[in-house]
């Protein structure tokens, strides 16, 4: 469905005819003025009259329609096409998701189509109006001012991230351990939010990078600036992220080898404790086997001298293990 529509002239905010056709040719009669359109999950029908109006490529507009794409930069014949992934980042469940927003740019016009609720535009659209400096630039500023608000919300995200990992990081050098699964598998889990998190920021670089440095039709040649300054800040971000996923794993090569460790000492005492069962087995089982002729058999004194001659060796292991730290 549209959400807003409106012609800008030399910055601000101009209501125009509410036929598109009408509307664009106006805003092209003027030649200070565009025309920009916002949709929300538009349908095939809804958006058919859009793309025909504004002459979009077909291969564009089955992107826009069907959404998950990567990020990228397209440039067609009538219009140029840019695809967007805002990211959010719930810390509870500590999942991050993404959705998306496709930006048409051509003669006079923008058309912002958004899939998802994590990127509101109506913030950025007031954002623009309240600085009519920028927007007078044309549908190059639209353009610019969508990308630069969807990298500074990665920057927030990298940011929820980072604190959340310093949390997990001090969880496993606690000295209590804790579960030793249940740490494995948010390690684990979280290690996959960060490739979701790449996934999402990596391939932006390279359509940026257009933008900042290449002359790209339909954008404003003294924009490039502009541009390299959201790309700056992409590059922040990856560069962050890239050290969490660096530090995530050796987060979890430390946890395993603490867990090595665990059952090193585990094994030490239960090796220390079958140690001191041993002795008097061995000798409980000896005379458990009833010969004829067995030293002491007629001596008063035999079974408590044995016993005593058992539990003195079990008292002996104990404190030997315990000095060497098995117990």
């Amino acid at each position: 469905m549209i959400v807003d529509y409106a012609i800008y002239r030399d910055g601000r905010r101009t209501e125009g005819p509410d036929d598109f056709s009408d509307a664009l040719d106006e805003a092209r009669a003027t030649g200070d003025a565009f025309l920009w359109i916002g949709l929300y999950e538009p349908t095939e029908d809804e958006f058919d009259r859009v793309s025909t109006e504004f002459g979009l490529h077909p291969l564009a507009v089955e992107d826009a329609l069907t959404a998950h794409q990567r990020p990228k930069l397209e440039v067609y014949e009538d219009s140029l096409f840019v695809v967007l992934k805002p990211v959010k980042y719930d810390a509870e469940s500590d999942t991050v998701s993404s959705d998306e927003v496709m930006v048409f740019i051509g003669d006079s016009f923008v058309v912002t189509v958004r899939h998802g609720e994590s990127a509101p535009l109506h913030a950025v659209r007031l954002r623009l109006e309240a600085d009519p400096h920028v927007l007078k630039h044309g549908p190059t500023a639209v353009l610019y001012a969508v990308s630069d608000a969807i990298v500074d919300h990665y920057i927030d995200v990298a940011g929820e991230l980072q604190t959340d990992l310093e949390e997990m990081e001090a969880a496993v050098f606690e000295p209590a351990g804790g579960d030793v699964r249940h740490t494995a598998a948010k390690i684990y889990n979280f290690k996959r939010q960060l490739l979701e998190f790449r996934r999402d920021t990596v391939p932006l670089g390279v359509p940026l990078a257009r933008l900042a440095s290449a002359s790209v039709p339909f954008v404003h040649e003294h924009s490039q600036p502009f541009f390299r300054d959201v790309s700056d800040h992409l590059t922040r971000v990856n560069e962050q992220v890239e050290g969490l996923d660096r530090l995530l794993s050796d987060i979890l090569y430390a946890h395993l080898a603490q867990t090595g460790v665990r059952q090193n000492d585990d094994v030490r005492k239960i090796s220390a404790w079958a140690a001191m069962v041993a002795v008097p087995t061995m000798v409980a089982g000896i005379y458990g086997m009833n010969f004829e002729h067995m030293p002491e058999l007629r001596w008063w004194w035999a079974y408590p001298a044995v016993i005593l001659l058992m539990a003195g060796a079990v008292v002996g292991l104990h404190r030997m293990f315990k000095r060497r730290g098995w117990l």
